[in-house]
Formats: structure tokens, sequence, C-alpha cells
């Protein structure tokens, strides 16, 4: 079995759910069965979004690179990062590590493909989203993304920044109306496209039509840790 690491702390709950999920997703009926983790969690890394969009000038590229050729010390031989806009950043992560780092984005889109879906909402950070992360990949696989309106978008933000980062309680209204502008639009599934969101599936309070883009990072990292994957998690839009 392969040796992962995992650069985490951006945010420390997401990265908590991360290992959970990766956990949960492994064939094991002993210890020694399940994938064996190096987790750095490091919250004090600079906002992501801030930096993309242009609101902070403290890069958070250079801590992130630490984290990683740390874990390539420790002999990481894939790396995660449960944090979605941070691959913003993967070009340059991969040119410095010289270790695998599963690019979540790109499976994201491959999952929504092979399942036929052709428009897909996306729900992510301003970063995310202004710097077409999501939008570009799914074209490139053939679906085109739906995004919500200015209005839409900000409720988006408050649900990660204001609610689960927060800690204070999801204002599922918010989220719900999201989700109506996305479907009006035509999206066919909605994607949760930051691994704060993720937080809400955990509750189990979705309903069908939904892809946790936390949810395939974990199930690669079963995969490429080569790990026993439970026959549950093939295919992970929500039903």
């Amino acid at each position: 079995m392969k040796r992962l690491g995992v650069i985490g702390g951006l945010g420390p709950l997401a990265t908590a759910y991360f290992f959970e999920l990766v956990v949960r997703m492994t064939e094991a009926e002993t210890d020694q069965e399940h994938v064996e983790m190096i987790i750095l969690n490091d919250p004090s890394v600079p906002d992501r979004t801030s930096y993309v969009i242009g609101n902070s000038s403290e890069s958070p590229l250079p801590a992130m690179i630490g984290m990683g050729q740390q874990l390539a010390a420790l002999g990481a031989e894939n790396i995660a990062i449960p944090c979605i806009t941070a691959h913003y950043f993967h070009k340059e992560l991969m040119e410095a590590i010289h270790v695998p780092i599963i690019h979540i984005v790109e499976e994201t889109a491959e999952h929504l493909s092979y399942y036929g879906i052709r428009r897909a909402g996306i729900m992510a950070t301003d970063g995310t989203v202004q710097s077409e992360l999501f939008q570009r990949e799914l074209f490139n696989w053939g679906i085109e993304g739906v995004l919500p309106d200015k209005e839409h978008q900000s409720y988006v933000m408050d649900l990660i920044y204001q609610d689960v980062k927060a800690g204070r309680p999801v204002e599922m209204d918010k989220f719900d109306k999201v989700s109506e502008c996305l479907r009006e639009n035509g999206a066919e599934c909605i994607i949760l496209g930051c691994t704060e969101l993720s937080l809400i599936k955990r509750e189990g309070r979705l309903g069908a039509g939904y892809l946790d883009a936390m949810e395939i990072l974990a199930r690669k990292s079963v995969l490429v840790s080569e790990a026993c994957l439970k026959g549950e998690y093939q295919c992970l839009i929500t039903k």
C-alpha cells in the first residue's frame, strides 16, 4: 500500500472530515488494511480565495510548498489537498514538490462525464469561480458549468465563511435558494465545489443530484493508495 500525504488545515474541519471519509470508504477488516496517512494540519496558511481574487497580497503558495516538501521527505507517495481553491496552484505545487498531487477538479469532471452529466451547477468560493477552475475542466470533458448569479454567489460565500468556517449553524434556506437557482438554469447535478460545503452533506440534509468533490478526493485517495474501495462508493452522485 502507498503512503498518502495530506496538505491540511485549509480549513481544519474539512481536513478532519476528509480523513474520516478515507477511513469510511476503505474496505478493511483490520487496522492494517487502512490507508497510511501523514497529515500536516496548518491553519495559518493564508486564505486562498483572498489571494486569488486580489484582496490579499499574501500568497499561500510558499506555505503549501513547504508542507508538500515535508510530506515528500516523510515518504508520501501521493498527496491530497482537501481545499479546492488551493488547486489554483496545482501546477506550481507539482513542479516544486515532485510527488503526484491528486487534482480534485479533474477527478470531479471525469466522474460527472462518466455518468452522463452535461450541465453541472457549481457551488464554490469566489476564488474558485473567478479562476474558472471548474468551468475550464468541465468544458474539457464536454460539460457546461452553471454558475449562481451575483446574489446567490454571495449566499455560497456566507455558507462557507460565515457558517462552516466560523463554526455556526448552516443557513439551509440560503443553500436551498442557491440550489434552486442552479436547477432553474439547467443544472442536472450540483457540485459541492468547496470542502466546507462537504460538511453540509455530512449532515445528510441533501436530496438527489449533488456531487461532493471532497468525496471524489477521498475516493481517489483510497484508489491511488492501493487500498480496497467499498463498492457503495463507485458512483458518488446522490440519488
